[in-house]
């Protein structure tokens, strides 16, 4: 298993350090509080916030990758990080579905972790994602997209609890029923506990679409922050000793239990 050195960042903010690591044309990953950022020769080619769903729940829930198929890409290509390959190469799913889901989701994650720009943490020269090459993305492009992203929210509705918190109803039967369909069926996920991301992956929607349609919910006042947000967890944390291949034993645990449900 391949050991890496922690790198810890000194830049303000976490574009300030993809800034200087895209110069650098550096690989490996960056983390910070709301996700981490995978670059390979100065671009992302990945990114994980527990803010998203991830690649598998827009693959499978979607229909366009039935579960087998995918635990079947992650136990034969996941230690050599070509999950993303084997997906492909099995038929799976076509490269260019692939490609734009997961640049869907890479989108959709980076907003979060950029939103509020905060300072990132650690890099980890030289650490590769499991899923392997699909498509690198320049790092201004994704800093200026999610820049853009953040600034239309605001525009529809200003209040970023809507993104994070548990949401509720607030009750108006009305005008409920005059939604345009997306609209209703993402209403009808809310219940007092779901977050946006819950709601995108009970829905098997990109997270930003989700956030799109709440965030008009809340202008219209049909729904609304059940509590303040907490903070949201950067998932996997690449600063630990072991870091490199995945685990698959423990993807392939999750599996077996989620099929046990």
């Amino acid at each position: 298993m391949t050991r890496v050195t922690t790198t810890w960042t000194t830049h303000e903010t976490t574009s300030a350090a993809l800034g200087a690591l895209a110069a650098e044309g550096a690989t490996g990953a960056l983390s910070g509080e709301r996700g981490i950022v995978y670059l390979a020769a100065g671009r992302v080619v990945h990114v994980e916030s527990a803010a998203t769903p991830d690649l598998r729940v827009l693959l499978t829930r979607s229909g366009a990758v039935p579960p087998d198929g995918w635990w079947d890409a992650v136990d034969r290509g996941g230690a050599h990080h070509r999950v993303g390959h084997r997906l492909v190469e099995g038929g799976r799913i076509g490269a260019g579905a692939l490609e734009v889901c997961h640049l869907g989701a890479l989108f959709d994650a980076a907003y979060f972790v950029l939103a509020h720009d905060t300072r990132a943490h650690r890099f980890r020269p030289g650490a590769v994602h499991w899923l392997g090459a699909v498509r690198s993305v320049p790092v201004d492009a994704v800093v200026r997209e999610s820049r853009r992203r953040q600034a239309l929210l605001e525009r529809i509705w200003p209040d970023p609890a809507v993104d994070t918190a548990p949401l509720a109803r607030v009750p108006d039967t009305a005008r409920a029923a005059e939604l345009p369909a997306r609209r209703g069926r993402t209403l009808a996920q809310v219940d007092g506990v779901r977050t946006a991301a819950d709601i995108a992956a009970a829905l098997g929607c990109r997270a930003y679409h989700t956030l799109v349609e709440l965030r008009r919910l809340a202008a219209d006042g049909l729904v609304t922050a059940a509590v303040r947000p907490a903070p949201v967890l950067a998932g996997p944390d690449p600063a630990g000793d072991l870091w490199g291949d995945p685990d698959t034993t423990l993807l392939r645990r999750l599996r077996d239990a989620l099929e046990a449900l």
